[in-house]
């Protein structure tokens, strides 16, 4: 029986073969469930993590930014919310209230004779805690004082300022320096936030603990 193939040129027979192959192959890729096809599916399916995978982790990158930008402005708060506590204590600190007012009136030369403390004020959000203080000392030293206390580190209000002629009789007996001027009663209001003993102000007219009060 004549074999076509073997008949056609070696060109020919070349082509036929080619042509076989590709049919081959192309079955192989394409018909379901032959090994290629699955080789093929599972390097899609590869493709198709990896591509998600790379888009989780771009995501997540800008998280991590975010993450970092949320850690600094936490820090910045921590620090404000520090430098608050300062200004405004959550304890009444009365001992560091009445250290900082005697190291300002040292500092400008100002004697204070008397530390009365009031009654606490509640506010809406935080404590007042006045005092009433008597100061005396040469004017500009006066001044000074005051704006010593507007520097500090802790709020210090001052209010209900009178002076008088420190000469003029007040049944007092302490002597009063050479150079002074001027002696003054004031109000001193400082601050604290905690709700804790508002009520329990010590009594009126109490002197200043040892060293508070400045000695002639």
């Amino acid at each position: 029986m004549a074999n076509p193939f073997r008949d056609m040129s070696v060109i020919m027979q070349a082509l036929v073969a080619a042509a076989v192959a590709v049919v081959l192959v192309l079955v192989g890729v394409y018909l379901p469930g032959s090994p290629i096809a699955r080789e093929r599916e599972e390097v899609d399916q590869a493709v198709q993590k990896r591509t998600k995978l790379n888009q989780e982790v771009t995501q997540l990158q800008v998280y991590k930014q975010r993450y970092a930008e949320l850690k600094q402005q936490m820090d910045a708060l921590s620090k404000q919310l520090e430098t608050l506590k300062t200004i405004v204590p959550e304890e009444k600190e009365t001992d560091e209230f009445i250290r900082l007012l005697q190291g300002a009136a040292s500092a400008s030369n100002v004697q204070i004779r008397r530390l009365t403390a009031q009654a606490v004020v509640p506010r809406e959000y935080h404590y007042e805690m006045p005092f009433e203080v008597q100061a005396d000392g040469p004017y500009f030293n006066v001044l000074e004082f005051f704006g010593r206390l507007g520097r500090l580190s802790r709020i210090i209000n001052v209010g209900d300022l009178t002076f008088d002629d420190p000469d003029k009789p007040k049944g007092t007996k302490y002597p009063v320096r050479p150079g002074t001027t001027v002696s003054g009663i004031f109000t001193a209001v400082t601050f604290f936030t905690k709700p804790a003993d508002t009520g329990a102000a010590p009594a009126a007219g109490a002197k200043p603990q040892a060293g508070a009060a400045g000695k002639p």
